[in-house]
């Protein structure tokens, strides 16, 4: 029995990256000898056996065949004779093919997975990438993460992924396993790649169209000099990237756009109601890819209201009110700040704004503020109940929202 340390932790070492979790692979042995050892197995398709001591997960090493479609069309095989190699073999990606002996620290690399650290290339490990779909997304998220060291993907990978976006196969995919990738991808440190990749290789158009239609949608140049939707969508969620590590913040600014991608041609580039015809999209993808109700909710926030946000120096109080009841400011006052990042970003997320100040976040600060000081327990005290007890709350906010409105202008006068 040989155990190996492989994958991740190997190749975050290589780059110099802190190592998040070793992975062990344990050749020469066969289930019923690592159970007698004392290990504890887990795991169903791919049984993983806990060390009795340090708790650490080690896996057999094993070979795949393809049996079905998707991912989960695959048959394993453990055997004392499966080879390190073999092993290796069936993985993504080169520089996550190689091996480390925890003893001695002798790297097993049959693959190149150095050679490709040090070029900063993505490739594939043999022509068998082809027969599981789900490494598209992988090799994309890979991506997303090591961008910004300026990796590339290899050119004959990137024609696998043509080929595997092409096949079918990425519509057997499960739900999950589609969420799961992206979800990991939005968390990059330059999400915006993933994304990038898939529409490059075919694969966004399969897997999310409601956003992959959105390259090649013009926008008005006075407001958006990048004029392709799809472009500026991903320089939100970068801009996003840099202004909150929140999934549910980085998923709304990809999706805030989104209604665009169905304005008719004709009317290009104005994109009126986009806010609006953009919310059955966001549904109708969370739904498919059963994305999270946290993301799903503040999606759709953003997309009704990021323009009305974009306009609040200018709103009236009534409409004011009308936003923060709209976003269930009073039970959730959170909200406002998640969906001022994502039009901060929205507003950086253009070519030759990416430093540009956004005044009318503090300027809705400062309402909420007011409107929220309401004293609801003196509105009781005074006898109020039922619908005149919530009119008298919505009256006592309106007037505090426009108080405070005035006293904003009162100044903004005085300084001019």
């Amino acid at each position: 029995m040989k155990i190996y340390l492989v994958g991740g932790a190997v190749r975050d070492a290589l780059l110099g990256l802190p190592c998040q979790d070793q992975d062990f692979m344990v050749v020469g042995t066969t289930p019923e000898q690592m159970l007698a050892e004392g290990y504890q197995a887990v795991g169903k398709d791919f049984p993983v056996f806990i060390h009795p001591k340090t708790k650490q997960e080690y896996a057999l090493a094993r070979t795949e065949r393809k049996q079905g479609q998707g991912y989960n069309g695959f048959a394993c095989y453990y055997a004392p004779d499966v080879s390190l190699e073999e092993d290796l073999l069936r993985r993504d990606l080169t520089i996550n093919a190689m091996a480390q002996d925890p003893q001695t620290g002798v790297i097993t690399d049959p693959y190149g997975g150095q050679q490709d650290l040090a070029d900063k290339k993505l490739r594939h490990v043999s022509a068998a990438f082809v027969e599981d779909p789900l490494r598209v997304l992988r090799v994309a998220r890979f991506y997303a993460r090591f961008a910004d060291r300026g990796f590339t993907v290899a050119a004959e990978t990137l024609a696998l992924m043509q080929q595997l976006s092409r096949s079918g196969e990425l519509q057997h995919l499960t739900a999950e396993r589609v969420w799961q990738e992206t979800a990991r991808a939005l968390l990059e440190t330059t999400p915006a790649a993933y994304f990038e990749l898939l529409q490059q290789v075919g694969a966004l158009e399969v897997l999310m169209p409601e956003l992959s239609v959105l390259w090649g949608v013009p926008n008005p140049p006075r407001w958006h000099p990048e004029i392709d939707t799809g472009v500026h969508c991903m320089l939100v969620l970068q801009q996003a990237a840099l202004l909150s590590q929140r999934l549910d913040v980085r998923f709304a600014a990809l999706c805030h756009d989104v209604g665009k991608g169905l304005t008719a041609p004709e009317l290009w580039p104005s994109h009126h109601g986009h806010e609006h015809s953009g919310l059955p999209l966001i549904e109708a993808m969370c739904q498919r890819l059963r994305i999270p109700n946290d993301c799903r909710d503040l999606a759709l926030l953003a997309c009704e209201y990021h323009q009305l946000i974009h306009k609040a120096l200018e709103l009236r109080a009534v409409t004011v009110l009308k936003l923060f009841d709209g976003i269930d400011l009073w039970r959730k006052p959170e909200r406002l700040e998640l969906l001022l990042t994502c039009c901060i970003a929205d507003l950086r997320g253009r070519t030759g704004f990416e430093q540009a100040e956004y005044p009318q976040a503090e300027y809705l600060r400062s309402l909420a503020t007011a409107a929220r000081a309401v004293d609801i327990k003196a509105l009781v005290a005074a006898g109020h109940k039922g619908e005149a007890m919530k009119q008298a709350v919505a009256a006592a906010r309106l007037d505090a929202v426009q108080q405070q409105i005035s006293s904003f202008r009162k100044i903004t006068n005085e300084q001019a």
